[in-house]
């Protein structure tokens, strides 16, 4: 705890406010997010109908992927928002969809009770979920990214992954104790309600970020300068802001985050949803026995979040996530074995553990892959990327996991999970050569930094 402090003791007072409700209303939104996903083994049964295997393992899969397949078009919606209206509001838009999706779970009757409208309104809920914490989690990045610096952003945005991570930690507790002891699950989804409520009034508190203010800031007075002086002045400023704001985004650097931002998925589903049919055929797991086991792992992944955090204050945070994809490709080779045999649930747990500890996700490299785009498009482009590669690999791995098993047994898994590992891998690799590239680079004067009389107007 002490050098979790000292990483953070060149921050304001104010920043260090800011940081810390950052992680409190992550924390809060994916409580409520992982909620359903981690009880979904008793929930389905209630929302959804029931039929034949194949079918239930279809409809498992929308469940599943209706959190994240209308991600793109929610990035763009909360990427307007963002680039033009400000971080801050989209943060505390976010919280609040969380809370209004989680009193309407909380009070939704059943399948039994009105059939398929339940599974639709559940499926809207869950849809609804996902854009929450897709605006949530890459405002609260971006936010902090824009008031901190090297090396203290490294931790500083991963410690937002941590608050995740204990989020997903709350959720399967309390799915644990609705199991286990009868707890009523439609309290766990007010409990929830209440406090993303009243995450978003303490994020009233936050101030708009320094770099988006400045950026308006600069754009408002270069104009109005110039419409003291010249209209022809102002006309070109505004075509050099133009081409400033349209034409600096790198295909290739997009590319390579949308890849990146694969990663997190596969690890995910494997580690807390492929392994469940495993442990329910070979070693017999009820549902309320996997929710526990999830909840022994869990506690793995708040310890690695944080161990990989504050390791990227000492080290270079790209080597440690190109060090953690290269130890999950090896590991990924061991999947078929211990998913297909029966080689022992203490196996199968420790494989699952060490999938944790070097998983795909993007901690602690955040800031690297923020800080490559430019502020005016940096909200949507980091949310499209983001949205674009969980919607992408969810529904690969989701729906193509069923068949590729179905058709090529336990095997088959090689055919996703390989070839999008070998893509996160490209694309840390691709960063790392940005930030090579950064001291040799010529920096040309900004656009909005070119003084009014600077300006030659000709012919």
């Amino acid at each position: 705890m002490g050098n979790s402090m000292s990483m953070f003791s060149s921050l304001s007072r104010q920043k260090k406010e800011a940081v810390g409700l950052l992680q409190i209303g992550t924390f809060l939104e994916y409580f409520d997010l992982m909620l359903y996903v981690h009880m979904a083994v008793l929930l389905n049964e209630l929302f959804f109908p029931k039929t034949d295997p194949h079918t239930a393992a279809l409809l498992t899969a929308l469940a599943f992927c209706s959190t994240y397949v209308l991600r793109p078009f929610g990035a763009l919606v909360f990427g307007y928002i963002g680039d033009n209206i400000g971080r801050k509001t989209t943060v505390i838009i976010t919280t609040m969809m969380m809370a209004v999706s989680c009193v309407v779970m909380a009070n939704l009757p059943t399948y039994a009770q009105i059939g398929i409208a339940a599974t639709w309104v559940v499926t809207v809920c869950r849809i609804v979920q996902g854009l929450s914490s897709m605006g949530e989690i890459i405002g609260a990045q971006i936010y902090v990214s824009e008031i901190t610096n090297p090396p203290t952003s490294y931790p500083a945005i991963s410690f937002l992954s941590v608050a995740a991570s204990i989020g997903g930690f709350a959720a399967l507790g309390v799915a644990t104790l609705t199991t286990r002891i009868g707890f009523d699950w439609r309290i766990a989804f007010w409990i929830g309600a209440c406090i993303a409520v009243v995450g978003s009034v303490a994020r009233t508190r936050l101030r708009e970020t320094p770099d988006f203010v400045d950026m308006k800031r600069k754009l408002k007075a270069s104009i109005e300068e110039c419409k003291k002086i010249n209209t022809r002045m102002e006309e070109k400023l505004l075509k050099k802001v133009s081409v400033f704001r349209k034409d600096k985004i790198s295909k290739k650097t997009f590319l390579s985050y949308f890849l990146v931002e694969c990663g997190s998925p596969i690890s995910f589903f494997l580690i807390y949803i492929y392994f469940n049919i495993t442990l329910k055929s070979f070693y017999g797991y009820s549902p309320q026995d996997i929710i526990f086991h999830n909840f022994m792992l869990a506690i793995i992944q708040v310890i690695q979040t944080l161990v990989w955090a504050i390791a990227s204050y000492h080290f270079c945070p790209l080597m440690l996530l190109r060090i953690k994809g290269t130890i999950c490709l090896l590991l990924l080779l061991f999947v078929p074995v211990c998913s297909s045999c029966n080689v022992g649930v203490s196996y199968v747990f420790l494989l699952q553990a060490f999938l944790l500890m070097f998983n795909l996700d993007a901690v602690p490299a955040e800031y690297c892959f923020i800080k490559q785009f430019p502020v005016y498009k940096r909200f949507t482009v980091c949310s499209v990327a983001y949205a674009l590669g969980r919607a992408v690999s969810y529904v690969m791995i989701s729906f193509g996991m069923i068949y590729m098993t179905k058709w090529l047994g336990s095997y088959g898994v090689w055919l996703i999970v390989l070839p999008i590992t070998i893509g996160v891998l490209w694309g840390v690799n691709h960063f790392e050569k940005l930030e090579n590239q950064k001291h040799h680079q010529v920096h040309t004067p900004h656009p909005l930094s070119i003084k009014p009389d600077e300006l030659k107007l000709t012919g």
